[in-house]
């Protein structure tokens, strides 16, 4: 393909990733093409060639392939990393180290593709261990929850890093001026939890005013409430609670369906809702937001369902493309440097 000089720095694809290869891969880059993303599609150039000739008018959007000859499969272990230099991932996140890309995308391993975001780019100053940052649908919008699933195992001065994290975030990049924060707990009182969990609570109060707003315990029904911007817990808790919603939410439309054409008035009632169904049904799919972010790492990288599709695809490089032009990583680092000692 004819290299073409992009308008703004393009987003690294992991175009091999994901449980079905790289076709809706290389959809969502052409969409997010046409809505102005320059992309880098990373992967076997012969494979991604041809799927790019299925689209028409591709040769002229801002698209190029980068050669990687291995991929790290779905179902392999996140440690080669190490050692498989030429994976796709690998070769992804080493175009943001060097400059010549603004952020990473992959909807493949996700272990994989933390382990290489954080040996490559390294972390910002001040951080532990970065987080998954995703958001869940909630009353009057959304609700950031992290992590949700890079640390099993926590100490609480994590928390306290990532509700930073998380604030810097939603400031610059959703335009919360002043987001809450609230810390997932088994009761909203001060003295319920693990102790884990306490010592945490004790670290954010002790942060509330500097730059921090911290609510306070919030429990489990509170994420979908927007009884705070930012909800912070441990990656086994965050997974669970991720994932609970994302099958609670199929179930639940599952039931909606099938009551909507269980008689014939029922099938006349559900004419008059379509409109407002599709609306929701949009706002509660995980394509929505596209990928998520792996905060607390000195480069973007954004992390994706391994099933995701085209449309998924498109809105997390769009979703990249918008923390890049929010000067999303130097803010971090501006925020983080303000509360680590030299």
């Amino acid at each position: 393909m004819t290299a073409k000089v992009p308008a703004r720095l393009p987003v690294a694809l992991d175009a091999m990733g994901g449980d079905h290869g790289p076709v809706p891969l290389v959809d969502g880059a052409v969409q997010a093409a046409r809505a102005g993303v320059s992309v880098l599609l990373v992967g076997d150039r012969v494979k991604l060639h041809a799927e790019l000739g299925k689209h028409p008018g591709s040769a002229n959007l801002p698209l190029d392939i980068v050669e990687a000859s291995d991929v790290i499969g779905m179902d392999e272990h996140a440690s080669d990393v190490r050692r498989r230099t030429g994976a796709s991932i690998n070769v992804a996140t080493r175009l943001v180290k060097e400059g010549r890309a603004c952020a990473a995308v992959s909807m493949g391993h996700s272990g994989a593709t933390m382990a290489s975001a954080l040996l490559t780019l390294g972390r910002v100053r001040g951080v532990e261990r970065p987080a998954i940052l995703t958001h869940l649908p909630a009353r009057g919008g959304f609700t950031t929850l992290l992590d949700v699933g890079a640390n099993a195992d926590v100490k609480a001065s994590y928390y306290a890093q990532w509700a930073q994290l998380a604030t810097v975030y939603l400031r610059v990049v959703e335009g919360r001026e002043a987001p809450t924060v609230g810390l997932l707990s088994i009761g909203e009182e001060d003295h319920k939890g693990s102790a884990l969990v306490l010592e945490a609570h004790a670290l954010l109060k002790a942060l509330h005013g500097q730059g921090l707003h911290f609510h306070g315990n919030v429990e489990g029904r509170d994420i979908f409430l927007n009884t705070t911007d930012i909800v912070v817990t441990d990656g086994f808790t965050g997974n669970v609670v991720l994932k609970l919603a994302e099958g609670e939410a199929k179930v639940l439309f599952g039931w909606v369906r099938e009551a909507l054409t269980s008689t014939l008035k029922a099938k006349l009632g559900a004419l008059l809702v379509r409109g407002a169904l599709r609306g929701l049904a949009e706002r509660m799919d995980p394509s929505t937001y596209g990928a998520s972010l792996l905060i607390g790492v000195r480069g973007l990288a954004f992390i994706g369902h391994g099933s995701a599709d085209a449309r998924a695809v498109k809105n997390a490089l769009l979703r990249a493309e918008r923390a890049h032009e929010a000067d999303l990583i130097a803010r971090l680092d501006a925020a983080m440097a303000q509360v680590t000692p030299a």
